[in-house]
């Protein structure tokens, strides 16, 4: 099958590499340095699960690469919308455009730019960067990728993506029953992790150990999987215990994305997480004063950042 990885960075890369040695074929869009070295020197990835080394078509021009089966949007959500808009040419009739980004909005704003019918949903569970230009370094997780159509339904198309991705080395694929529940599971880890150590500027072991500290990150998950509920999402109760448990064996030394690049002066991400988060529980009538709270702090320099 032909697929296109919009964003080929640390999850679009990993991605990418493994379906193009199951054998498919498989183009890059990326730009900048990154681009360059692809397009140079092709695409590396080191991974705990095994290093592997692709050379594959890579550009910043979709319309060199034409319709599509599949493509994966991987870019940061605050390029969602911008993006979005250069899908067009990847196209085709039963095209299906899946997002692997942070956040639970972006799926609704790729449908407003390409039609709803080319929508799916995706969520990825691995620690993944670029290491450098060309290079994509895999450091640890489990390289779950778990998708699913918004409507539940299991089409032809997502059952063969699913086929796709199960038969790639390094890949642990997960078909959802209902991707919009999965989308909600990991944003409450995502606003919990990203929120304390961005905040506290201090990474996850330390955090585990402040009581206060601690009951923050807890709190913050309840709250987005209150929000969850109230949009009809069959968030298990369950949830915040079961992520508190998992978070108990990561790297003390573990920080997040949101922290790099707030530490990093880049852009930040806050609007597609605790952002996002206010607003929708806004619209919910939910309070949730922890993420409010992480929005504040983080505001002027999301602002800053822009």
């Amino acid at each position: 099958m032909k697929f296109a990885v919009f964003g080929a960075g640390g999850v679009g890369g990993y991605l990418g590499a493994r379906l193009a040695d199951a054998g498919h074929e498989v183009h890059l869009i990326a730009r900048g340095e990154h681009l360059d070295a692809l397009q140079s020197s092709g695409l590396r990835v080191e991974s705990v699960v095994g290093d592997t080394a692709v050379d594959l078509p890579a550009t910043d021009d979709p319309a060199e690469v034409g319709p599509c089966d599949y493509v994966f949007f991987c870019v940061k959500s605050y390029d969602t919308r911008e993006a979005a808009a250069d899908l067009v040419p990847l196209l085709g009739s039963d095209t299906a455009v899946v997002s692997f980004q942070n956040g639970v909005d972006n799926e609704a704003w790729l449908a407003e730019e390409i039609g709803d019918d080319h929508v799916a949903g995706g969520v990825a569970y691995i620690f993944s960067t670029i290491k450098e230009p060309g290079a994509v370094e895999h450091t640890g997780g489990p390289a779950r990728f778990v998708f699913g159509e918004l409507d539940g339904e299991r089409t032809a198309r997502i059952e063969a993506l699913d086929e796709a991705l199960s038969a790639a080395e390094g890949i642990e694929a997960v078909l959802a029953e209902d991707v919009r529940v999965e989308l909600w599971r990991k944003f409450c880890l995502i606003c919990a992790q990203a929120g304390m150590t961005a905040t506290t500027r201090l990474p996850l072991g330390e955090i585990r150990e402040t009581e206060a500290s601690w009951e923050m990150y807890r709190r913050l998950m309840a709250e987005v999987s209150a929000v969850a509920r109230a949009e009809g999402v069959d968030l298990p109760e369950t949830v915040v215990d079961e992520w508190s448990e998992f978070v108990q064996d990561l790297d003390p030394g573990m920080y997040s994305s949101l922290h790099y690049d707030l530490t990093h002066g880049k852009r930040l991400e806050l609007d597609a997480l605790h952002g996002s988060v206010v607003r929708h529980a806004t619209d919910v009538g939910v309070d949730v004063p922890m993420n409010e709270a992480v929005d504040a702090i983080l505001r002027p320099w999301a602002d800053r950042n822009a």
